[in-house]
Parts: C-alpha cells; sequence; structure tokens
C-alpha cells in the first residue's frame, strides 16, 4: 500500500491542538459561550450570565467584535439607555464557519457550518472501498470543492471529523475501527497536511454529545450530565459530566459494541452471538432487507425509505430495533443516571411512534422507569446528524478559545 505522509504511523502527542476540558476554557470563552446562549444579549447581561466583571466582558467582547466573531445588534436593544454597553450582541454567522467531515463504512459526509452549527451545505458520497490512502485522499478532495463552491467570503477556521471505532481525540488517530479495517491510521495529520485546515478528530457518540451540549435543544441541562447513545453501522455511547466529555485514559470511553443482548443470535465479528452492535447495526439490517426482498441494493437510506413509505417487514425491522436500542437506553440510564439521554437511531428520527417505542422499552428494562420519558431524548439534528458530528469537533476548539482559533 502505497502510504501518504502519516500513515503507518501514530500522530505524536501535540501535533494536533488537544480537546480543552470545559474547566479550562479561557473567559473569552464564557463570554462567547454566553452569547451563544442567550444573543441577542447586552453585555451586562453577559457578565451576570457567565459570572464575570462587567470590565472583564467589555474587554473581551471588544476583542470578540474586531475579530469579527460577534457583532452588534442595536435593533434588538430595548429602551434607548445610555451608552455602548446597552448594545445587545450576538454571534455572527457571515463571516466564519467550520467545515464538518464524518466518515463512515460505505460513504463520507462533509459539511459547512456556521458559528451556531447550522449547516450551509453538505454532500454525501458513497465509497467502493475502504483503504485509508484512498478514503483520506478523497475526502480531502472533497473538503476543498465544498471550501471553494460554498466557503467564498468566510473565514474557515477548521476540519472536524467524526468517526466510529475507536479514537485517540488527543492525537488525531483511529486506533482501530474494525468495520473498517483501519489500524493507528493518524487521520487528523493527515488531513491537516493535505487540507491546509487546523483539524480536530472525535468518534461518533462524542462528537454528537460535543454538539448538544454546545447548540441542542436541552443544552444548559446537558451540562450537567448527559448520555449519547448512537446506533449506526457502528455503536457507541458518550457521556459528560459538568460540560466536559469524558475521554477515558485510553480515549476509548464509550465502546459498548460488544455489550451481549439478551435472546439474540446474531453472530458478531468477533466471533460471539448477541453483540449489541452485530444485533442492531445498519449494515445487519441492510444485509437482512436484501435477503428478505425488501430492498434491491445494499443502501440503508432505502431501507428507511421503504419503512417510511409504511412497506409492513420494513416497519417491524426498525420496530424490533427500536425495542433493543430501549433496552440499551435503560441500562445505561440507570448506570449513569444523567440529566439528558440522547438516542440516535434513524428509524426513531424519522418513523412516528417509534421514540416512544425507544423510551417504553427503556422504562420496562430501567430501575428509573418513568424517569425515561423525560430524560431519553431523540437527537437535536435528526436531519444532519453526520455533519453536525464532524461540525461540532471543531466548533468545540472555537468555543474554548476563541481568540486563539481566530
Amino acid at each position: 500500500m502505497n502510504e501518504p505522509a502519516g500513515i503507518g504511523r501514530t500522530t505524536r502527542r501535540g501535533d494536533l491542538p488537544p480537546p480543552v476540558p470545559q474547566k479550562s476554557r479561557d473567559t473569552a470563552g464564557e463570554v462567547l459561550r454566553t452569547i451563544l446562549d442567550h444573543g441577542p444579549i447586552a453585555r451586562s447581561s453577559v457578565a451576570r450570565a457567565a459570572r464575570l466583571s462587567a470590565a472583564s466582558v467589555s474587554g473581551v467582547a471588544a476583542s470578540l467584535l474586531d475579530r469579527g466573531l460577534v457583532r452588534e445588534v442595536p435593533e434588538a436593544a430595548g429602551p434607548p439607555g445610555v451608552g455602548r454597553p446597552h448594545v445587545p450582541l450576538n454571534i455572527d454567522t457571515d463571516g466564519f464557519a467550520v467545515i464538518g467531515a464524518h466518515i463512515a463504512v460505505t460513504h463520507t459526509t462533509v459539511a459547512l457550518l456556521d458559528l451556531r452549527g447550522r449547516v450551509i451545505a453538505q454532500r454525501r458520497d458513497p465509497r467502493g472501498g475502504s483503504d485509508p490512502d484512498d478514503v483520506l485522499a478523497a475526502l480531502a478532495s472533497r473538503v476543498a470543492a465544498l471550501r471553494d463552491e460554498y466557503g467564498r467570503g468566510r473565514r474557515i477556521l477548521g476540519l472536524g471529523t467524526a468517526t466510529g471505532g475507536w479514537v485517540d481525540a488527543a492525537n488525531g488517530a483511529v486506533v482501530e475501527h474494525p468495520l473498517l479495517g483501519w489500524h493507528d491510521v493518524p487521520v487528523g495529520g493527515v488531513l491537516a497536511e493535505a487540507t491546509g485546515l487546523p483539524v480536530r478528530l472525535d468518534g461518533n457518540s462524542r462528537a454528537l454529545l460535543t454538539a448538544e451540549l454546545l447548540f441542542g435543544a436541552a443544552a444548559r441541562r446537558a451540562r450537567d450530565s448527559a448520555v449519547q447513545l448512537f446506533v449506526g453501522d457502528a455503536v457507541d455511547v458518550a457521556f459528560a459530566l459538568g460540560g466536559t466529555v469524558h475521554r477515558g485514559v485510553r480515549s476509548a470511553a464509550g465502546a459498548v459494541a460488544h455489550l451481549p443482548v439478551e435472546g439474540c443470535r446474531e453472530v458478531c465479528a468477533c466471533g460471539r452471538t448477541g453483540c449489541l452492535q452485530a444485533v442492531v447495526s445498519g449494515q445487519t439490517l441492510v444485509r437482512r432487507a436484501l435477503a428478505g426482498g425488501l430492498i434491491d441494493r445494499p443502501d440503508f437510506r432505502a431501507l428507511v425509505g421503504a419503512a417510511v413509505a409504511g412497506h409492513e417487514e420494513a416497519v417491524a425491522m426498525f420496530e424490533e430495533r427500536a425495542r433493543v436500542v430501549g433496552r440499551a437506553a435503560g441500562a445505561l440510564l440507570d448506570l449513569f443516571d444523567p440529566a439528558v439521554l440522547v438516542v440516535v437511531e434513524a428509524g426513531a428520527n424519522r418513523l412516528p411512534g417509534l421514540f416512544g417505542t425507544v423510551r417504553a422499552e427503556a422504562a420496562a428494562w430501567s430501575d428509573g422507569g418513568a424517569a425515561a420519558a423525560r430524560v431519553i431524548r431523540p437527537t437535536s439534528f435528526p436531519d444532519n446528524v453526520l455533519a453536525v458530528a464532524g461540525g461540532a469537533v471543531a466548533l468545540d476548539r472555537v468555543y474554548a478559545a476563541p481568540l486563539d482559533t481566530c
């Protein structure tokens, strides 16, 4: 295999900017996050909400304005007051953007997002193979094309990338992704060299949990404690406490692919039967749907489309998956007792009533019972899950240390 720069070696710690814990976020980050949460908002209100001095907020706001990260919104002001500090501030969504990328088993997604995490443009492309050289080269080419077509007039602050498997976020490397056959692939270093952008990498669930903490429908409650369960071709979990996503000593936290599912006999690639990922993965559903003649090509979206169109057998497959996912959610509810538990699962996102099945099954299998309806939530990004996952990895750095990023 011809090796592009970096393939076959482990990226050194420090080659890429590390994830920044919530507790170490600087004052500018606190101010920018408060404006994100509450904007348009006056400087005095920022100071109260962020528990900072008025003088500190005034100085930081001036720096954020100079860099174009925020803008004044005089039209949102109340009755006329004295002095400029009463003019509200809001996130400027026109001057900057990030690119989000997601590497799935059968396709890649690239998207351009503004500073509020809203998708400006995206493209999804199928892949024929999984060789890391080819995948990363093609991804870098798609990033360049998206940037040229939609990024003009905006400064691109970074490229965030998400994928399944064991991801070492600190080193920007995929340690192991069994479904792709990847081992020790320094994705961050290779993409940084190919694109010229600062690159950060994280796993599916951790990336989506970061998005929920930044922009989610229950973001402020999730910053207390939150769990993210991602069900796609890969299945994984993430946990955050006090706004900090837990990665583990080896950056391996959240590996639930091989949790046993009672009563399920699906054979897993690991050789055992009844592993959670083998039972509920998109690949398993597609294989079964092809064998049953429900779809005529190995395309998960075609199976979802059949279910949405009301095909009884397709709907039944997603109902079965929702029940298994609900059991897993119930176990996570008992294990973590979070304020928010977010479930990402395509059937529950698209089929009315299936999220109720997930909640009901979780309640039946959890000691928390009735808490399931209050705690378990669908993703805040049902139409752009993969695009937002990658983008959030880059945006997290912006909101952690904006004056260093811009």
